[in-house]
């Protein structure tokens, strides 16, 4: 159990807020998992978009080596952003993930889910939510919106990942 966390009855345990707009919490690895089943669903289907926020505004205050754009220029360069995305998130494994997270400015948005990985050596912080179309809506594709992917600004620790095998 996490210091100063609680545990509700699917035994997500729930993280005190860092940002005024998000709601933290940590997933159980039985509700982790059929996500990441959902996310290769979604990617192998075909007719899913995939929004990658290459630029961002908050990246204008940012050292330009943790930024999106930079990240993916240096570790695809020559490779289409999309389907770099949908090849490194297909990749994805419980023992990455981090957190989950709920952007209460946006509630009607599916939670967004936080990854981290190596690449070449250094820490790359992934953050995206998947809308998957329902069936009696169906006028339009599935959608994986990524908003992070980018180094990270501290190296993880052991700790950042609660499924993480040693």
């Amino acid at each position: 159990m996490i210091p100063n966390t609680l545990t509700d009855d699917l035994g997500s345990v729930k993280i005190k807020m860092t940002n005024a707009n998000e709601r933290k919490r940590i997933e159980s690895q039985l509700e982790v998992q059929p996500y990441l089943e959902r996310l290769n669903y979604a990617i192998r289907s075909g007719s899913t978009t995939i929004v990658f926020q290459i630029d961002r505004r908050v990246d204008e205050n940012r050292f330009r080596e943790h930024t999106n754009r930079f990240t993916i220029s240096k570790l695809f360069p020559n490779e289409n952003p999309v389907e770099v995305l949908k090849r490194e998130l297909a990749k994805l494994t419980v023992r990455e993930y981090i957190e989950t997270v709920k952007d209460t400015l946006f509630p009607n948005k599916s939670e967004m889910r936080v990854f981290g990985k190596q690449f070449e050596g250094k820490d790359v912080f992934i953050k995206f939510r998947i809308e998957l179309v329902s069936i009696a809506h169906a006028s339009g594709n599935n959608f994986i919106f990524v908003m992070l992917f980018h180094f990270s600004e501290r190296d993880f620790k052991d700790s950042d990942f609660p499924y993480k095998i040693s």
